[in-house]
């Protein structure tokens, strides 16, 4: 899950650009990065940290341009250090600068191509990089001193026909403009839109339409699934389906936890398919307690994701929605914290429950998914501390059994509180004295009914359903191996240990 922005304007992008990202910060705090271009220099400001921890004043001062690309990352492939910090950079042909939303499912076969094939080197574990270098050799092979549209869609479709995965990527070429492009499933969102300025129209490509919004652009569309969007250097607006046969199954798990509220995907509202998995969810509680008779006193969310839920659940449900937790907000999402004991510290840190809205209840909890449950395990304690007769738990998501591979840094499957569990048997793992979960048909219908267009959904966390057809099981041992706490506890050791190492055009 990371975030990406491009913005071709009439005046500096800096300004645009960093706020932006800030919108699109739930997207990836690991790193930040901005290039932009100035006539014929670029310039690039990329490094660990939250946007307004990377950018200081001195950093926005030299990113001058009128169009540029920015990136919010945390680590998906790769590890989480300056040097794999995205945009990414080639100089050839023409110099071209990538911002990446993904992950490549092929990307090893597609390491040794780039350097037998292309005759590219590939200097990162990060498979943004390799996108970049197969995008910047089919526009190569192209062999125009200066690009047109067809030959920028050229090279998409070129990329097409090479990466397998999920990608929405951003891509500015030098002398020529910014390309928007999204997989031929359209798993990870993109958007597009336009905003009059003296002097004309500029144009921004965004992961999550908030980001237009926040700006004053007026949304265009989604990026279909296979799509390109071009702006040349002139403010020209260009767009052409260049995947044969793409078809539309974008993430479900984007509605239910990874998108800001306000954001518009697919023409699905985020908002109000959440409100209907609060919905079905309390008709699911009904069927499953016989009627009315729940015993349930008072419905909590736990902040923030599951609150849009919990307001029509409570509602159905006829019992008060009470605010029972604090929310420290400077603490980071915790289900991509390095190592579980950092995870279980950081929740006591982020939530602290309310006594007075516990005491002598029967609590219901609302969740919008568990991945681990160290969180969920921790909130059920807190509860129970500040004086809750009982504890029960209702999720907005069915139980997440299976590792994402496009784009989702979610563990290996035995580290999933699900994996091996019965429902039941979660629920007393988690401490609670009722689980229920959404059906995942209620949750697919709680999407798709903004958007009917839309036949399925990539609900492969759920139902082990991989849409690109090319997952087995050797890619997810070999996932496995590399995601596990273990694997990402060294790594950082590693990395804490190792040489410090300072990139030339990293503005410092």
């Amino acid at each position: 899950m990371c975030g990406v922005v491009g913005i071709v304007g009439k005046g500096p992008v800096n300004q645009d650009i960093y706020d932006a990202l800030t919108v699109l910060q739930h997207r990836g705090q690991d790193a930040a990065g901005i290039v932009t271009a100035d006539g014929d220099r670029l310039h690039l400001r990329k490094d660990t940290g939250l946007v307004s921890q990377v950018f200081q004043q001195r950093h926005m001062h030299r990113l001058a341009g009128d169009m540029g690309i920015g990136h919010v990352r945390y680590p998906t492939a790769g590890t989480s250090s300056s040097a794999e910090a995205q945009p990414m950079y080639v100089n050839s042909p023409y110099g071209i600068s990538l911002a990446h939303n993904g992950n490549l499912t092929n990307a090893e076969e597609l390491v040794a191509d780039v350097f037998r094939a292309d005759l590219r080197h590939v200097n990162t574990e990060s498979d943004s990089e390799i996108l970049l270098n197969v995008f910047a050799h089919e526009l190569d092979k192209r062999g125009e001193f200066v690009p047109g549209p067809e030959h920028i869609f050229e090279a998409v479709a070129g990329v097409h026909a090479r990466c397998l995965g999920a990608y929405a990527a951003v891509a500015l070429i030098m002398g020529g403009g910014i390309v928007g492009f999204r997989d031929p499933h359209g798993i990870r969102p993109l958007v597009y839109g336009c905003r009059d300025v003296q002097g004309g129209e500029e144009y921004i490509i965004a992961s999550e339409s908030a980001a237009l919004s926040v700006l004053g652009f007026e949304i265009l569309g989604d990026v279909a699934p296979g799509e390109a969007v071009y702006i040349d250097v002139e403010g020209r607006l260009h767009v052409q389906q260049c995947a044969v046969g793409p078809s539309l199954t974008p993430c479900i798990f984007e509605h239910v936890y990874l998108a800001r509220p306000d954001s518009i995907m697919d023409d699905i509202s985020v908002h109000k398919a959440r409100l209907r998995m609060g919905e079905k969810l309390a008709d699911r509680i009904l069927e499953q307690s016989s009627g009315r008779d729940h015993e349930i006193d008072v419905v909590m969310p736990i902040p923030e994701t599951s609150r849009t839920a919990a307001q029509p659940l409570a509602h159905r449900l006829d019992v008060k929605l009470r605010e029972g937790f604090v929310k420290n907000r400077y603490v980071g999402r915790t289900f991509i914290m390095p190592g579980q004991n950092q995870r279980k510290k950081s929740v006591r840190q982020k939530l602290n429950a309310i006594d007075l809205e516990f005491n002598g209840k029967n609590v219901l909890l609302v969740e919008d998914s568990i991945v681990r449950g160290t969180t969920t395990q921790e909130i059920v304690q807190q509860a129970r501390d500040a004086g809750a007769r009982k504890v029960f738990v209702a999720v907005a998501a069915p139980a997440v059994r299976y590792p994402n591979v496009y784009g989702i840094d979610m563990p290996t499957s035995a580290e999933f509180v699900a994996y091996n569990r019965t429902d039941e048997e979660v629920g007393t793992y988690l401490g609670a004295d009722w689980l229920i979960y959404q059906n995942l048909d209620d949750l697919v219908e709680s999407a798709r009914e903004g958007n009917r267009v839309i036949e399925s959904f990539d609900c492969s966390v759920f139902d082990g359903n991989y849409v690109t057809g090319d997952i087995d099981d050797a890619y997810l041992e070999r996932l496995s191996i590399d995601r596990n706490d273990e694997t990402k506890q060294r790594r950082d050791a590693e990395l804490t240990e190792g040489p410090t190492v300072i990139e030339l055009h990293n503005h410092a």
